[in-house]
């Protein structure tokens, strides 16, 4: 960490402004060079994007809500395993054939898409979403992701040792783009207004999206804002070490294996958000707990500090594991002013 009593006029700083400036410098060295990143993902996106969706619709919960029109969708990611999701829509926009921007919302470890009700702030505020499952975790979306080896508990360290192409994280990346390709392809969403939004786990996906996006991305499909709350997946390396979440997980396979731990950080690195997020476009409004134990502080500015596009990020020097309600309304606020109604 830097240091600042050497710094004129510092010693006039409280401890919360120390910090903060602490937190806007801090860059520690990428894990993967560009070049090599671009060169693993390029391949590897142009055959994602070209899979087939095999898409499914079916309306859903009509009694309930009159003025929404709910749907059950599934799609293929990256194998043949049907990736689960709700996506909604304004009623009125779809009677008038309206296209709307539509908010592809990815979930937290270990949950899932939801219900309607749990994205009502966005239909209230007129925009569609797409909420969907994370494979294998608390959805309702299975994996025929074969495990070649034993794991730690929970998902992310399943083949994690086999080489990045069979990770757990391969195949919910791959799964997460295919997002963004299952709602643009829906009838009332105006696929050049996509909002990749998620928080802890979600909110690393939606930055990752939103990079890979700006390596690769079909014409067609285009993102108008990110939002990233408290993100995981971010200064992997650091964040195994210091995270009490998902990431400790590998933590736990190195303990087991502790000749691997070269590899297993080399696979990781593959997938870190601070190695990816030079090539985000897209305009993005990210959040922070300063005493987050899973989601260190340090890990998102790691990631956060290496984006170049438009960027605002809240943080929130009292808070862990969480945002606020106000925060909530930044977003829809953000929103607003990237992607219009």
């Amino acid at each position: 960490m830097n240091s600042y009593a050497s710094i004129p006029g510092n010693t006039e700083l409280n401890h919360l402004q120390r910090r903060k400036m602490e937190l806007q410098l801090y860059m520690p060295p990428l894990t993967m060079e560009k070049e090599k990143s671009e060169a693993f993902w390029q391949p590897r996106l142009k055959q994602a994007w070209s899979k087939p969706l095999r898409e499914t619709r079916k309306r859903v919960d009509e009694e309930l809500f009159p003025y929404a029109d709910v749907y059950r969708i599934t799609y293929e990611g990256y194998d043949e395993t049907p990736v689960s999701g709700l996506y909604m829509v304004p009623a009125q926009a779809a009677r008038e054939g309206r296209q709307v921007p539509c908010i592809v919302i990815y979930p937290g470890y270990t949950a899932g898409a939801g219900y309607p009700e749990d994205h009502a702030g966005w239909l209230l505020a007129g925009y569609a979403v797409l909420a969907v499952d994370a494979r294998g975790q608390g959805g309702e979306t299975g994996s025929l992701l074969p495990s070649l080896h034993g794991m730690a508990k929970g998902w992310m360290t399943q083949n994690l040792l086999e080489g990045p192409d069979r990770t757990y994280y391969m195949a919910l990346f791959v799964d997460s783009l295919k997002a963004l390709q299952a709602a643009a392809s829906q009838p009332e969403a105006d696929a050049r207004r996509l909002v990749p939004c998620g928080g802890s786990q979600g909110g690393g996906l939606a930055l990752a999206v939103a990079a890979l996006c700006g390596l690769e991305a079909p014409a067609g499909i285009g993102l108008a804002a990110v939002l990233a709350d408290i993100p995981n997946l971010c200064h992997v390396d650091q964040a195994i070490f210091s995270s009490a979440g998902s990431l400790s997980e590998a933590g736990q396979l190195a303990s087991r294996k502790p000749e691997e731990l070269s590899r297993l950080l080399e696979h990781l690195a593959c997938f870190d958000n601070m190695n990816l997020a030079c090539r985000i476009s897209a305009p993005v409004l990210a959040s922070v707990g300063w005493k987050d134990p899973i989601c260190p502080p340090e890990t998102v500015y790691a990631a956060y500090n290496r984006i170049h596009a438009p960027k605002e990020i809240r943080d929130y020097p009292f808070l862990g594991h969480e945002v606020n309600g106000a925060h909530r309304r930044d977003k829809l606020q953000f929103v607003l002013e990237h992607a219009g109604r």
